[in-house]
């Protein structure tokens, strides 16, 4: 008697697990954001930021990434300044800037992220030099709002910081932000950032 019911205790949890795995709204389960910055920089090509002032490289997209747009950076710097735009096409838009030693950069941009009332904010990385996050609209209203006002919308962000000889830099996206495969992109860029030896 035990050993039938056993298997009928077995059956049992077989039929659970079946059911369980045939999800007729695949949709239904919420999905993680995965960010992969893998240190394979098959996509990227060595750049050298030092014609602008900058004795560092920094490894950005080419033309296999598949990022929609031209691989030639442009790069929109005033001598003497102390910030940098790297583009690529109208997509990819990376800005750096020297903050001398102010060193607290991450702590600060996780601390006025928090503060904010307008957006939702995920971390997909978090990591103490460099922060990958999405950024959705908090969609507040009036049930007799016009359908096209509190739309919900997302983004993705990437901000990261560099230290080198007691000088830090500041390396973020654009402030509307862009695509996940694009931020990607942009951190493992970030992340590659180095001196010139």
């Amino acid at each position: 008697m035990k050993f039938k019911s056993f298997f009928h205790l077995i059956g049992f949890f077989c039929i659970l697990i079946a059911l369980g795995a045939c999800d007729s709204n695949p949709t239904s389960k919420k999905q993680i954001d995965v960010v992969d910055l893998n240190e394979d920089y098959y996509e990227f090509q060595g750049f050298s930021l030092k014609p602008f002032e900058l004795s560092y490289s920094i490894m950005l997209p080419d033309e296999t990434a598949n990022i929609g747009a031209a691989t030639v950076p442009e790069i929109s710097h005033k001598e003497g300044d102390f910030y940098w735009d790297i583009s690529i096409g109208s997509n990819f838009k990376l800005h750096i800037e020297d903050y001398g030693d102010y060193n607290d950069l991450i702590p600060q941009k996780r601390n006025a992220l928090k503060n904010q009332k307008i957006f939702k904010v995920e971390y997909l990385v978090n990591e103490k030099n460099l922060i990958v996050y999405k950024q959705t609209l908090m969609v507040k209203g009036s049930k007799n709002a016009s359908p096209k006002v509190g739309v919900e919308h997302s983004s993705y962000h990437v901000y990261g910081q560099k230290e080198f000889n007691n000088i830090s830099y500041e390396l973020s996206s654009s402030e509307e932000g862009s695509t996940k495969e694009i931020i990607t992109l942009m951190a493992k860029s970030i992340k590659s950032f180095k001196p010139i030896k």
